[in-house]
Parts: C-alpha cells; sequence; structure tokens
C-alpha cells in the first residue's frame, strides 16, 4: 500500500523586509516631533531667530508633504525599491549633516533634503509590503504593523527628543537616525526584492509643481501668522 504523501507545508515569509520598511517609516514620522523638544536648545546655541526656528521644525515637513507625489511617481517609473533606498540614503545623509549643522542655514537647509528623503520614503512603503507579502491575511498583519509605527514614532519623538537633550545633546536627535537608516538599507538591500519599473508611468510635473507651490505658500502664511 503505498504511503501517504506528506501535506504541503505553507512557505513560512521572512519579517526582514516589514521590519526594513517600518524603520525607514519610523524615522520619518519620529523626525516630525522629535525636534520640537530640542527647538529651545538649538535657538539659544546657534542663535537662531523666530523664522529660523520655524523653518527647522517645519521645513522638514513642508518638502515631504510637497514631494510625496513626486515620490510616488518615482517609485512607479523606477522601482519602488530602488527609490526606498535611495530616499533612506539621503534621509540618513541629511541626518549627519543636521548633527554637523554649524549654523541655522545650514541646519535648514540640511532639514529641507531630509524631507526630500522621507518623500522618497513613504510611498512605495505599502508597495514594498503588498510585493513582500502577497498573501491576504499576512498582508493584513503588515499592514496593521506598520501603520501603528506612525503612532508610535509620533508619541516617541518628544521622549526620546527631551532624553537625548538633556542628557547627550541635542544634535544627538539627528545622530540616532544615522544607525536606523543604516540598518535599514541593509535589510532593505538584502531581503527585499527588485521592484518592477513601469517606463510607461509619467511624472506629472505642473501637478508636482502645483502641489509644491501650495504647501509653500500655506506654510509661509502660516508662519507669517504666527509672528
Amino acid at each position: 500500500m503505498p504511503s501517504a504523501e506528506p501535506a504541503p507545508q505553507p512557505e513560512r515569509r521572512s519579517w526582514a523586509p516589514l521590519l526594513a520598511v517600518c524603520a525607514g517609516y519610523f524615522m520619518v514620522i519620529l523626525d516630525v516631533t522629535v525636534i520640537n523638544v530640542a527647538v529651545p536648545v538649538v535657538g539659544r546655541e546657534l542663535s537662531a531667530s523666530l523664522t529660523g526656528i520655524q523653518w527647522i521644525t517645519d521645513g522638514y515637513t513642508l518638502v515631504f508633504a510637497g514631494f510625496l507625489l513626486t515620490g510616488g511617481a518615482l517609485g512607479d517609473r523606477l522601482g519602488n525599491r530602488r527609490v526606498f533606498c535611495w530616499g533612506v540614503g539621503v534621509f540618513t545623509a541629511a541626518s549627519a549633516a543636521c548633527a554637523l549643522a554649524p549654523g541655522t542655514p545650514f541646519l535648514v537647509v540640511a532639514r529641507l533634503v531630509e524631507g526630500l528623503g522621507a518623500a522618497l520614503i513613504v510611498p512605495g512603503s505599502l508597495a514594498l509590503l503588498q510585493q513582500a507579502y502577497p498573501e491576504p491575511d499576512v498582508r493584513s498583519r503588515a499592514f496593521g504593523l506598520w501603520g501603528s509605527m506612525a503612532g508610535i514614532a509620533a508619541s516617541a519623538g518628544p521622549l526620546l527628543g527631551g532624553l537625548l537633550v538633556s542628557t547627550v545633546g541635542w544634535r544627538w536627535v539627528f545622530l540616532i537616525n544615522l544607525p536606523v537608516g543604516a540598518a535599514c538599507l541593509a535589510l532593505t538591500l538584502r531581503h527585499v526584492a527588485r521592484s518592477p519599473r513601469r517606463a510607461d508611468r509619467a511624472l506629472d510635473w505642473p501637478a508636482q509643481v502645483a502641489v509644491v507651490a501650495a504647501v509653500a505658500l500655506l506654510t509661509a502664511g502660516l508662519n507669517e501668522a504666527g509672528r
């Protein structure tokens, strides 16, 4: 009597892609709130004006929000993994520049570049998770964990920022991103498969410019209203 064949075992999915994507998303959201606690110290040490302080805090979110559509379109056209890795690299390098900033203008520019890196990281995150976890139940759990990173990072920002500023100094608010960014990039390159490109996806430059201009005008208006 022939022996029964063993039942096929379900394929085990690695959670490394989820860890990589969540690490990138965590850095992006953390940098929205972690700077708030450090602003008084940064202002005193760099002799920053009120306008300079506003740009240190708001410039990041301005570029982040303004270039989200561009980041998504680039991911579709060039591959989400590639653009995600570019974003992590830009964000990590800009964080190092923020930590080394000798003055307010340098810090403002570095924060703007950080926002650009964030805009390249976030749009492709869900696409990378969808690619890594095609099974609906596994994908739902991955999406849920990814989404929870926003609340965790936003809540941790002021606590972590206060701890770093009071112990090792405000520059560590940015230096903390370096090991996280390096680990995120290494995990992505090793465990996330290459994404397909869609060369037929054209960039809608008028729409990109309109969004950036609208966000810039709104931010400038709010800054002037708060003066």
